[in-house]
């Protein structure tokens, strides 16, 4: 891949974006590499849990504005044909069946935030700056609104989607974007501590329905919401690692998953 970078170490799969001149940017070519880098750690079972990660001082800068600009002389077809690749790759990271972690070592701006947002945990540095600027050049933040409205709620996905203003790590860590601000010097270290502390501690099934229903319940009915729970609930008692677990729990065994 031209944009993309992908790697393991351990059960650790690692997703670099690779574009630091453009500032990470995103154009179609970019979020077609990463569509294919996840849809690749997906189908990996070596692959325990995923690290979103970039390469260069920005994390992500958003859309590329040429690319943008060049999408102007584009029918309403076009345009709704590149708003839905998008949508998918955000989509596809947010009901992936393997735990992504963002690990921000910078920037993330309007579509990288976003990128952040559909992420299931996130770490970042002091120094990166988080914000939704669409609005400031014109444009909207369409597609992450969905996911941003039931990560934060409404009162705060407005004042950020509103204003475009930009906010600091730990104005993103209060308003619940990333999990933890770590110094530059340890968030290698501190995402790879967590990811591997997931894989060791936690089964990769469990993880994966309990993601999957996060994803789901949400948009249901308190009464169809209920149904669904209960049925993965007695689905995952017959799972094999619901048995294992609950027999090494039984018997004083450390399980190793």
């Amino acid at each position: 891949m031209e944009f993309i970078e992908y790697g393991k170490k351990g059960q650790i799969g690692y997703i670099t974006l690779n574009r630091p001149e453009k500032r990470n940017a995103l154009s179609y070519e970019v979020v077609t590499e990463l569509k294919e880098a996840f849809s690749e750690a997906s189908q990996d079972d070596g692959v325990k849990v995923i690290v979103l990660r970039a390469n260069g001082k920005a994390f992500c800068a958003g859309a590329d504005l040429g690319y943008l600009q060049q999408l102007q002389a584009n029918t309403y077809e076009e345009n709704l044909e590149d708003s839905n690749h998008l949508k998918e790759l955000f989509y596809q990271i947010y009901t992936l069946d393997k735990i992504v972690i963002a690990q921000v070592q910078g920037h993330a701006i309007a579509g990288g935030c976003g990128l952040v947002s559909v992420c299931d945990f996130a770490f970042t540095v002091p120094e990166a700056k988080f914000g939704y600027t669409e609005v400031r050049i014109g444009f909207i933040p369409a597609i992450v609104k969905v996911f941003l409205l039931r990560k934060i709620g409404e009162m705060k996905s407005k004042e950020l989607l509103l204003t475009g203003e930009l906010i600091s790590a730990d104005e993103a860590r209060a308003y619940e974007i990333v999990n933890k601000v770590v110094a530059a010097s340890e968030l290698e270290e501190m995402v790879e501590s967590f990811a591997n502390m997931l894989i060791s501690k936690n089964s990769k099934q469990s993880m994966a329905f309990t993601k999957q229903m996060i994803a789901k319940v949400q948009g249901m009915s308190l009464e169809d919401g209920l149904q669904y729970a209960a049925e993965m609930n007695a689905k995952a008692r017959a799972s094999e690692d619901c048995q294992r677990g609950i027999a090494a729990f039984l018997n004083k065994e450390e399980i190793k998953w």
